[in-house]
């Protein structure tokens, strides 16, 4: 199946889930997800393996366990292809990529690198072409500077990140049930790339066994 927008009840079918997020309002319309939203997303990852690789969906399900929000579905479909992310739901779309959040090893071998002039000079750079091409610099990030950090540290708002990643939305719009949402995605995911790159050479994945 080649890619060809998202269906035309996508955002509807969301926008339903927001105002009645329950197993009866999921069964009456699960041929509406199953058609225009993971069918398609299904559909624009195939399409773009063989530049980024194989991508997977999120499952529709939200982990209640440790939660307050016993809320069982996800109000929105999540595609990803490691380090990229896209995401449709009833604000639109959002493609992405970079680390949205970083285990603690991982965090660490971040701050280091950060900390180096070379490598978090790099850093910035990439971060500031990712922005004049319009994307937005994001991810998780302490309202204080790490234990021990200089205060005065020329880079000091990326050592207080937990995660960090490069996006770009569009809300609902005739686009994104067209094939044009394809290249709005791929026009994303190759701008993150040289983030990608960065974070692949620097920080890695975690090696810290899942518990």
């Amino acid at each position: 199946m080649t890619f060809t927008g998202f269906g035309d009840g996508a955002v509807e079918f969301y926008d339903g889930l927001v105002a009645d997020n329950s197993k009866a309002y999921w069964t009456d319309h699960r041929e509406v997800y199953e058609e225009h939203v993971k069918a398609p997303m299904a559909a624009l990852l195939a399409d773009l393996e063989p530049e980024f690789g194989a991508g997977r969906i999120f499952r529709p399900y939200r982990d209640v366990r440790f939660s307050k929000d016993k809320s069982p579905y996800k109000t929105h479909c999540g595609g990803f292809a490691p380090p990229y992310y896209v995401q449709v739901g009833p604000d639109g779309l959002l493609a992405a990529g970079g680390y949205y959040g970083m285990a603690p090893d991982q965090l660490a071998r971040f701050r280091t690198a950060v900390d180096d002039d070379r490598r978090g000079t790099a850093l910035e750079r990439i971060l500031a072409t990712a922005v004049e091409a319009g994307l937005e610099v994001g991810g998780e990030q302490l309202k204080t500077r790490p234990k021990g950090t200089d205060p005065d540290h020329p880079r000091l708002d990326l050592l207080r990140r937990k995660g960090l990643m490069v996006a770009r939305r569009w809300p609902p719009d005739d686009v994104l049930h067209e094939k044009g949402c394809r290249d709005r995605v791929r026009q994303v995911w190759r701008a993150a790339t040289p983030l990608a790159e960065w974070l692949a050479d620097h920080v890695g994945p975690s090696e810290q066994p899942r518990r």
